[in-house]
């Protein structure tokens, strides 16, 4: 596709070349027929997909990856605030514009008359609850948005309420309310009456994030990287069996534990 006719690459930055793109894409007469079929919530998926390409680009350290993918992830609120635009709601001067704003009034200690010293934590929270009040929500949970992934959405729970005094003082009360709720997975394992196992494991999970918390560990950061080590080990653990003539779906739990100790240890013969 060639470029629009309104740019000049020599002399236009990135930004506003993108947005000619976007504009371009978005043409009734010569745009791209998917672009044009798009709205909001059609493309809702593609904004969390490329944000958590983002974050594995992070993981592998490589700035190529990194710069592409925050470039699909900018693509995507520009995407957004074009439709908006040709809606007259508002458009990508007053994203920019706004997120500007509320740096500029949460960091008054930057931009203020304040001395320049780091923010305080709990001025942060009255600042951005005041902004939740602005917007007319009323309860310390209600814009907490349903759409994110459910450990990150619990998290975020926990520091609301723990923002508004509902929190355990330190990390020994959501230690006993693991160990609480793992004795009642246990019960209700065992049939006891008014609860369910997915009910008490959701309980479970839900006491962990606190427990998380409370030790300054982001749970879902913890969780990928579990899921990394996993990975990586179970594909050593293949690549062991392999070598040593054996197929793990054949192997007696016992010489699957086996192999998997080997390769935590990082012993591959």
């Amino acid at each position: 596709m060639s470029e629009p006719a309104d740019m000049n690459p020599e002399s236009l930055d990135g930004l506003v070349r993108l947005l000619a793109v976007m504009r371009r894409l978005r043409d009734p007469a010569s745009g791209c027929p998917w672009d044009l079929a798009q709205d909001s919530r059609s493309l809702a998926r593609y904004a969390l997909e490329e944000a958590y390409e983002v974050v594995g680009a992070i993981e592998s350290g490589s700035d190529a990856a990194l710069r592409d993918e925050l470039g699909d992830l900018l693509f995507q609120v520009v995407f957004h605030a074009q439709l908006a635009a040709e809606q007259g709601r508002f458009d990508f001067n007053e994203v920019a514009a706004g997120i500007a704003g509320k740096l500029t009034h949460r960091h008054p200690h930057v931009f203020g008359d304040g001395d320049g010293g780091g923010g305080d934590h709990h001025q942060w929270e009255a600042i951005k609850a005041d902004e939740r009040a602005a917007r007319g929500a009323t309860g310390v949970l209600d814009d907490v948005p349903l759409a994110l992934p459910a450990l990150m959405r619990a998290t975020k729970l926990g520091k609301r309420a723990a923002a508004a005094g509902f929190d355990w003082p330190d990390a020994t009360g959501p230690h006993a309310k693991v160990l609480e709720e793992l004795a009642e997975v246990e019960a209700a394992l065992q049939g006891a009456a008014g609860s369910t196992v997915e009910d008490e494991l959701g309980d479970l999970l839900l006491a962990v994030t606190s427990y998380a918390r409370h030790l300054k560990v982001d749970p879902e950061t913890a969780l990928r990287q579990a899921n990394s080590r996993f990975e990586n080990r179970f594909r050593a653990m293949e690549q062991l069996a392999l070598h040593r003539g054996l197929q793990l779906a054949t192997l007696a739990p016992d010489a699957l534990d086996q192999l998997w100790e080997t390769v935590k240890k990082g012993v591959q013969s």
